[in-house]
């Protein structure tokens, strides 16, 4: 009996592009898991320097 065959890529790549091949669909906001610890501290604090000159900002341009 002759040997069976163990792997063939005939017809996969035409059954792939039937549907369209994409690209993996990306978020706006990144998670930041597995990021650095000292950089998402930083970026915590960032943040918060932010939003504080935001709302001065805001309350500035209320007043005026």
């Amino acid at each position: 009996m002759a040997k069976s065959k163990n792997h063939t890529a005939h017809n996969q790549t035409k059954k792939a592009h039937r549907n369209g091949i994409k690209k993996p669909k990306t978020q706006r906001y990144p998670s930041m898991r597995g990021v650095d610890p000292k950089f998402r501290r930083n970026a915590r604090y960032a943040a918060q320097g932010t939003q504080k000159a935001i709302a001065a900002a805001k309350k500035e341009a209320a007043t005026a």
